[in-house]
């Protein structure tokens, strides 16, 4: 009896692009449409998937109306609340793999991630790595633009202590800016992640480690958010310090997977 993906990869239409980007929004109206308009001018293409989580200032409106202009380049899921980050690129990594991409990236709305990076991701993982991570902190702390130091320090040494406590193999364990090879989503069991903020990018990469794919970092420029709002807060940062423990107990215990 085939399983529901297995279904899904028979009967789900085929797209000619395997490269897709997922952007979650949440009241992004200031960066949206240049966001979208930087994607679709990308070569090769990429494909583009907003999931935006009702968002009140009008961002999902806005992305359709840019959609006959981009005809099937550009998607769109529309979410009744705002459920998290987590489960936001979870609903959007199954939306993919149901149509058949085979690169699968993530990254931010706010042009902290530069879109002209995303071919690079994907090139890398053309060319053997199961999944790439734009890192800032590859070559120490110099790639990050317009944050204030204690932001900086904050970030770089919570990925110290995600390698520490977890053994992954990632400068920048933290971070959101991704592509991931479909065979990576298929088997690191995305239905099992229940973090939704920093604690789910760390899960994502433990999960990958830990499944023995080769997880590779290339060096990126990160610039600070200029429009909108960031979404940080206190419990999104207390759920990466203990969200870490409780992964590593999880694997020890074989209860990861």
């Amino acid at each position: 009896m085939p399983s529901a993906l297995q279904r899904n990869k028979l009967f789900s239409p085929i797209h000619l692009n395997t490269r897709i980007v997922i952007i979650p929004t949440y009241n992004e109206i200031e960066n949206i449409e240049a966001m979208v308009r930087k994607v679709m001018s990308l070569q090769p293409a990429i494909d583009l998937l907003v999931v935006d989580d009702n968002s009140p200032d009008g961002t999902a409106a806005l992305v359709k109306k840019l959609q006959p202009e981009y005809g099937e380049q550009l998607h769109l899921m529309e979410r009744a609340g705002k459920n998290g980050l987590g489960t936001a690129y979870i609903a959007g990594f199954h939306w993919c793999l149901e149509r058949n991409y085979e690169y699968i990236c993530e990254m931010d709305c706010d042009f902290s991630h530069n879109p002209d990076d995303l071919p690079r991701l994907i090139a890398n993982c053309e060319k053997g790595a199961d999944a790439t991570i734009g890192s800032r902190y590859v070559g120490g702390v110099v790639n990050v633009v317009n944050w204030p130091m204690g932001r900086v320090l904050l970030s770089y040494y919570a990925s110290k202590y995600v390698r520490i406590i977890t053994g992954l193999k990632a400068s920048d364990a933290t971070a959101g800016f991704i592509c991931y090879h479909r065979k990576v989503l298929e088997n690191v069991g995305i239905d099992r992640i229940h973090f939704k903020g920093y604690a789910f990018q760390i899960e994502m990469k433990f999960r990958t480690f830990r499944k023995g794919y080769k997880l590779e970092e290339i060096p990126i420029i990160f610039t600070d958010r200029t429009l909108g709002t960031s979404k940080m807060s206190t419990s999104i940062i207390r759920e990466a310090l203990f969200g870490v423990i409780e992964l590593r107990l999880k694997w020890m215990f074989g209860k990861l997977f």
